[in-house]
This record gives structure tokens, sequence and C-alpha cells, in this order.
């Protein structure tokens, strides 16, 4: 089954949307027509954010046929800073479709409720992905990130044909062949936000990884969360798709509006000026909280 992108508008502008059509050229929604699962029987994932790239871009979940957008702020479109010495993230970042992190559930296990998205996937492999793209992924673990109080799963996953995935088959095997990496990506997930005037974010279980089969519980319970949804709908949420037959959520006159709006791809806006400046104030913090901590670390 294959999916294609299509890009409405210019990038870089509150106006830009990435549709989906299927191969039949019908316009689909990714949250919801994707399968979670490929014919591989491994994933789906839904790149949004390339590596290396700082544009948040994210999938529209309360629009009608949930397009890739990017984030606004405040009335500005938004851009991740560069906390030294990363530059923008650090993986492929996605989601996988007909998942859902349920808003009213609590989980025992963070004590937190979900942040009402789809999961979150982290795919750590060699080739940098195309915004939009659609591809199998394996998972290999997770990080339990807590999100201003909201339970923010991360799942580990590499494609499926990167030249490192026939190595990479749970957790621990990430810091045999890419050792640094699992503490690169919690760092990144801690500090990402302190630039903008924000708390480190806080992890459960201590910040310890969970392995693959725990982190295919979270993807199986919240493929359950989604159905739920669904089947009931939400207050917030657009459910409308075209593809399948649960719930009442099939919406031609809506499908045919979203269609006849779509633009062609215009050329890229400028980006602001400060994108690609690295940002030290994690690391000023951390000094101010640790006291002693650059003379340790000039040793």
């Amino acid at each position: 089954m294959s999916f294609t992108a299509v890009e409405s508008g210019s990038p870089y502008t509150p106006e830009y949307r990435v549709y989906y059509k299927n191969a039949e050229g019908k316009l689909v929604n990714p949250w919801h027509d994707i399968p979670l699962k490929s014919a591989g029987g491994n994933f789906n994932m839904i790149c949004e954010i390339p590596r290396y790239t700082n544009a948040k871009m994210e999938i529209a979940t309360k629009e009608t046929l949930g397009p890739i957008k990017q984030d606004v702020k405040k009335g500005n479109i938004r851009f991740v800073v560069n906390p030294f010495p990363h530059h923008g993230y650090i993986w492929n970042y996605g989601a996988f479709p007909q998942t859902w992190e349920d808003d009213e559930h609590v989980d025992p296990r963070t004590e937190a409720k979900g942040d009402n998205d789809p999961l979150d996937v982290c795919e750590i492999g060699q080739q940098i992905a195309t915004r939009g793209e659609v591809y199998e992924v394996k998972i290999l673990g997770l990080l339990a990130m807590i999100d201003d109080g909201e339970t923010d799963w991360k799942i580990m996953a590499i494609r499926t044909s990167d030249p490192l995935a026939s190595k990479l088959n749970d957790i621990g095997d990430i810091e045999k062949e890419m050792p640094g990496f699992l503490d690169a990506t919690r760092d990144w997930f801690k500090v990402y936000k302190i630039a903008d005037g924000k708390p480190a974010n806080e992890f459960a279980f201590g910040g310890e990884y969970k392995d693959k089969e725990f982190a295919l519980g979270v993807v199986e319970e919240t493929n359950g969360f989604w159905e739920q949804l669904m089947a009931k709908g939400h207050k917030s949420l657009d459910l409308t798709n075209t593809t399948l037959t649960k719930g009442d959520n099939l919406a031609d006159d809506k499908v045919a509006a979203v269609a006849s709006a779509m633009a062609p791809k215009g050329e890229e806006a400028s980006k602001p000026d400060n994108v690609d400046f690295v940002s030290f104030k994690h690391l000023t913090r951390y000094f101010i909280e640790n006291p002693g901590s650059e003379k340790k670390m000039r040793m």
C-alpha cells in the first residue's frame, strides 16, 4: 500500500499543508486511513520532521483530513532551537498512524494523562527522510517523557531497509552500535525548551529507556485508545477519513471542500535569521543549578 504526500502552499508559512493521497489518488487522512501495521509485519511511520531540520511540523489532528502543518505559537510559525551541541531534530521524527495518547486516561506507570496526540516516533536510521514520507520501521524501545504534566511516549525505531536494521533488534543494541546516542536523545528532550524560558522536561522511570516488549505494549495500548476514539468521538479532534467504516466519520462534502481549497506548492518563505543559531541557555542553567560543574567539565 503506497501513499503520496501532496504539498499545498509555501513552506514556512501558516498556510502550508501536506495532504495525502492513496494509490488510487484518493485523498486520505494520514492519522486515520494509513494502517498502523506495514505489509512486512512491522509498522508504518509518518515522517513529520526530517533529521537536522528545525521547523516544528505536526499532524493537524483538529483539521479535516489531518494534514501536516507547521506549529504556530503566538501568531508565529515555530522552529525549535539548536541546544548545543545539537542541530535541529537529531532523528527523523514523526508519528504512528492509528494510535492515540488518550487525554483522559491516567497511565498508572507514569501517573499522568496522555497528550491527546498520535504516538511519537524517533527513527534513528542513517537516511534522512523527507517531510511527509511514509515508510516501514521496526520498534526497538521507548523513552517516557513527561511534558507539561502529560505522558509523551517517544518510540525508538529504525527504518527496516537501513544498513544497521539487522543489528538493531532491541533497545540495548542501540548503545552497542551507536554509543552515546541514547544519552544524546534523552539530553535533547530534556533541554530543548529551555531556550524558550520553559523548565527542563522530566521523564518517567528515572529517565531509563524501556525495551522493545514494553514499547510494543504501548503501541498496542494506544492503538486501542484510537479504536475507542473513532467509535466515541472527541470534543476537539477531527475524525474525518475516507476509507474506514468505523463510526460516522466519512464526510464527502468536507473532503471536497479540502480538495477545492488546496493550492499548488509555492516557493519556500524566508526563515528567521536565528534558525541556525546555537543556544547555550541549557548549559547556563545547568551550571547555576550545579555549582562547580564547570570545573569538573574542564578536567
